[in-house]
């Protein structure tokens, strides 16, 4: 009977998909409930009695890749729920391969540099590493502080920040980048003078790039036993620093992979420079100037005055043009881990997600949602899961949580939104008297400057125990409030002064009875209160 009713629900469904509900176990259209005595899995839904020599089988019987199939069709919150129902499902929960995937489609992998920064240890599970960078991720919500770095002469128009490597490249109006120390906050090195406002920068542990107004990539490789990477300097006795031509405008905007090196220009196009050879092999044409760009493996996501393009890299021609995607110029792009999703900031003060969908050879773009934080232009974006920051003309910062809007591969996405539909922020920093033209995010801290010539990095790593003491320090207030009170009602009993509650106490004696008007009374003050 068991295999007959298999069969027949096999045919209702091709598919498999686990849900958890009320203690139960659903696949497809037959709910498995568990037995306190027996530990096995019941069809609900079955008209006739089974005898418990029937009921032998449960869903751990099942092949170990049927359920690995079952299981890769949940998300993080679903699979940690299935690691709860038994001993069995928790280990199978815990070391599925979904965490890993589950964490790069967030973040990305780790990228080990060194032997101690890192952080990462081979004990430690996938799904470990997620719910610790998963808790970490609210601490954007907390108390920070703020370490403000002084050296540029001029107003900073970029900053970097290599998380992997713990360092931070600012440059600006004064032409010289500089490297600073982001756990101390203190300068490393300066390069000379470079000849011209510098208006990009992108590093990994490879390489160092900066793009200025001259229309020259100015480059560093890193050093090999160099503790910081590169010699902006130039003391080491290897040369290290070269230049790249070939744009006839300033440079905006640069990034890189593993294989090339990205850089938008005031020229209108978008060149493609191989890292190997280092020479330009494609020049992407737009229309107007290039504000921003955010390549993703064969894609390429850029802003060209009002228009955001979406290319193929490999045929060298736009997948989608979004039209007017800001009133006036789009200035910032930014771009989740697994390239589905794009930002862009403009001139309005706004802030807009879209999706990108791709059916077979047709790729269409999606408005997801929309923000109003800013009264200026929105000039920079940064993104990492699952906070966009963004920074404006107005001087403040906006930290935006997009958690509920963000999809995994696993799970398609059916909101659809108006255009005048509008969300809040979910934090605002202030602080800054003027503009505020670059942003960047990543490990627990956010790196700005602007205007003043100054660059500041709200930590936020002490989050969570500055909270703690500001609880203990709530607590002991409170503490000294009671014994001064307590003190009071002393002094007021040695000198004869009767009390308030007891004169109170004494008009309406309770004397045990808790159905007292009085009593009552108090009780729904003291509810009202709280």
């Amino acid at each position: 009977m068991l295999g007959e009713t298999s069969n027949e629900q096999r045919s209702e469904s091709d598919t498999l998909n686990l849900r958890i509900e009320n203690g139960s176990v659903e696949i497809p259209s037959v709910k498995l409930s568990c037995q306190q005595k027996k530990g096995t899995l019941v069809p609900s839904g079955s008209k006739q009695l089974l005898s418990d020599k029937d009921l032998s089988t449960t869903i751990i019987d099942l092949p170990q890749a049927l359920i690995s199939e079952i299981l890769n069709c949940l998300d993080p919150k679903e699979l940690g729920l299935v690691s709860c129902v038994s001993t069995c499902l928790h280990k199978l929960a815990s070391e599925h391969h979904a965490w890993k995937e589950f964490y790069r489609e967030r973040w990305g992998l780790p990228v080990v540099f060194g032997a101690t920064s890192s952080g990462l240890s081979d004990e430690r599970s996938w799904k470990e590493l997620f719910a610790e960078r998963e808790f970490r991720s609210r601490n954007f919500l907390g108390r920070y502080s703020i370490d403000t770095l002084y050296g540029h002469t001029e107003a900073v128009r970029i900053v970097f920040l290599l998380a992997s490597a713990k360092l931070v490249f600012t440059s600006g109006y004064d032409s010289i980048v500089r490297m600073w120390d982001m756990e101390e906050g203190l300068s490393i090195a300066a390069s000379k003078p470079l000849g011209c406002t510098i208006r990009a920068l992108a590093a990994d542990t490879k390489l160092l790039v900066a793009g200025g107004t001259d229309g020259f990539i100015h480059c560093w490789k890193s050093l090999d036993g160099l503790r910081n990477l590169f010699d902006l300097t130039g003391f080491q006795k290897e040369k290290t620093d070269f230049r790249l031509w070939g744009h006839e405008g300033p440079i905006t905007s640069l990034a890189l992979d593993m294989t090339s090196i990205f850089s938008g220009s005031w020229d209108m196009s978008v060149r493609i420079w191989d890292r190997s050879s280092m020479k330009c092999v494609k020049t992407l044409r737009h229309s107007d100037w290039v504000w921003g760009l955010a390549p993703h493996e064969t894609s390429l996501a850029s802003t060209s005055g009002s228009d955001v393009y979406i290319w193929d890299i490999d045929r060298e021609t736009p997948l989608t043009i979004i039209r007017d995607a800001h009133e006036g110029t789009t200035y910032s792009l930014a771009r989740s881990h697994t390239g589905d999703f794009l930002f862009t900031g403009g001139e309005d003060g706004g802030i807009k997600m879209f999706e990108i969908r791709r059916y077979g050879s047709e790729t269409s773009v999606v408005l997801i949602s929309q923000w109003m934080p800013h009264t200026s232009p929105v000039y920079s974006l940064s993104f990492e899961f699952p906070w966009l920051v963004s920074a404006s003309g107005d001087g403040k910062l906006a930290l935006i949580d997009v958690r509920k809007l963000l999809k995994t591969n696993r799970r398609a996405y059916s909101r659809r939104i108006s255009s005048s539909t509008v969300e809040p922020p979910q934090r605002m920093l202030h602080g800054f008297g003027s503009n505020l033209f670059s942003v960047d995010v990543g490990c627990d801290r956010i790196v700005c400057g602007g205007e003043e010539g100054i660059v500041r990095i709200w930590n936020f790593t002490q989050a969570l125990e500055i909270e703690r003491r500001a609880r203990a320090l709530k607590g002991m207030r409170l503490e000294n409030r009671m014994r001064r009170r307590r003190m009071q009602m002393e002094m007021n009993a040695k000198s004869g002064r009767p009390d308030q509650c007891s004169i109170a106490a004494h008009k309406n004696p309770i004397n045990g009875d808790r159905n007292r008007a009085w009593h009552s009374k108090r009780r729904a003050s003291g509810k009202a209160k709280a």
